[in-house]
C-alpha cells in the first residue's frame, strides 16, 4: 500500500482518508485524494495507474479475488465495451434515432442522449461540431482529445490550431461567414486515454455521421486521418489515400493527413499543402486540379 505517489507528469498526491483502490496485475495500488482535487487531477491519477498496468477500479477496500467464487473472480468487463444484451442492435437503434432529426439541434440532442455507447460515461463533454453549417467544406476528424473534451468543441488543441492555420492559408475559417468551415468528428466522446476508436463504436456513430452530412449538405468532405477514412470509405492507409479525390455519400472526398500527424512529422506538411491547394482548386471550379 502507498500513501502518495508521483505520476508521469511529476505531480505528488497527498494522503487523505478517502482512497480509491486499483488492483494491478501484480499488486494493489491505493490512490489517495482530497475532496478538493478536481476532475482532471482524478483523471490523471487514473491514467497513471493504467500506465502501471491497473485494469479496473473496485470498491473502497481491497478485495482478495482468490476468495471470491469463480464467476465473481472472472476478468471484469472493460468500461469501454459496447453493450451486448441479447436482441439489442445499437446500430439499428442509432439509425432510427438519427433519422428522426430534422435539424442539427435535433441531431445533437438525440446523439448526446444515445445510451448504447459507453464512451459517453467517461467523457466530460459531448463534442458535436464547430463552424458554420453553411460551409461548402465539411471536415470530419476522428475523436475528441483532452482539450476538446474539456471545451466541448472539435479541434481546439494544438492539432486544431494547426488545422485552423492550414485552412486559413486557402481562405477558409470556422467563423468566416464569407468562406466558412464546418468541423466534426466520427466520435463525439473522447475515448479513454485517447485510444483509437473501436469498430463497434464507429459503427454505432455512423448513422449519426451520415445524418450530420445530409443536414449540413456540404460540397466537399475532408477526411482527417485513418479513422475517418475507415469509417466513410472502408479503407485505411492515409499515406496512400491522401491527395486523391474519392466519393462518399454522393460527395467528393479528399483524405488528408491528420494535423496531429503533421505535428509529429513536419516533413509531411508539403503533401498537406498540396492537398489544401487541390481542395481550393475544386472550390474555384477546377475539379481536375
Amino acid at each position: 500500500m502507498v500513501n502518495s505517489f508521483r505520476n508521469s507528469r511529476g505531480w505528488v498526491w497527498p494522503a487523505s482518508n478517502d482512497a480509491a483502490i486499483y488492483p494491478g496485475p501484480i499488486r494493489t495500488y491505493v490512490v489517495r485524494m482530497t475532496p478538493e482535487q478536481d476532475h482532471w487531477q482524478a483523471r490523471a491519477a487514473l491514467e497513471w495507474q493504467a500506465e502501471l498496468g491497473a485494469r479496473d477500479a473496485i470498491e473502497e477496500l481491497p478485495i482478495n479475488r482468490r476468495d471470491l467464487p469463480k464467476e465473481e473472480a472472472a476478468a471484469p468487463v472493460r468500461p469501454d465495451a459496447a453493450p451486448t444484451a441479447e436482441g439489442v442492435d445499437p446500430v439499428a437503434i442509432a439509425r432510427d434515432q438519427a433519422n428522426t432529426a430534422e435539424t442539427l439541434d435535433d441531431l445533437a440532442a438525440v446523439q448526446s442522449a444515445f445510451a448504447h455507447c459507453e464512451l459517453r460515461r467517461g467523457a466530460r463533454n459531448f463534442v458535436f461540431a464547430d463552424g458554420l453549417p453553411s460551409a461548402r467544406v465539411m471536415i470530419i476528424g476522428e475523436a475528441p482529445g483532452r482539450d476538446e473534451d474539456r471545451q466541448g468543441k472539435p479541434f481546439v488543441g494544438r492539432a486544431g490550431q494547426l488545422l485552423d492555420r492550414m485552412f486559413a492559408a486557402i481562405g477558409l475559417a470556422r467563423s468566416n461567414p464569407d468562406a466558412p468551415l464546418y468541423i466534426t468528428n466520427i466520435l463525439p466522446w473522447r475515448p479513454p486515454q485517447n485510444r483509437d476508436p473501436e469498430a463497434q463504436e464507429i459503427a454505432m456513430m455512423m448513422p449519426f455521421v451520415e445524418r450530420h452530412i445530409a443536414l449540413v449538405d456540404p460540397e466537399i468532405l475532408v477526411l482527417m486521418g485513418n479513422i475517418s477514412c475507415q469509417a466513410l470509405l472502408g479503407r485505411r492507409g492515409i499515406t496512400r489515400l491522401r491527395g486523391d479525390w474519392t466519393q462518399a455519400f454522393g460527395r467528393p472526398v479528399m483524405p488528408m493527413f491528420h494535423p496531429a500527424y503533421l505535428l509529429r512529422n513536419p516533413a509531411a506538411k508539403r503533401e498537406a499543402w498540396h492537398d489544401l491547394l487541390t481542395v481550393q482548386a475544386r472550390l474555384r471550379g477546377n475539379p481536375d486540379d
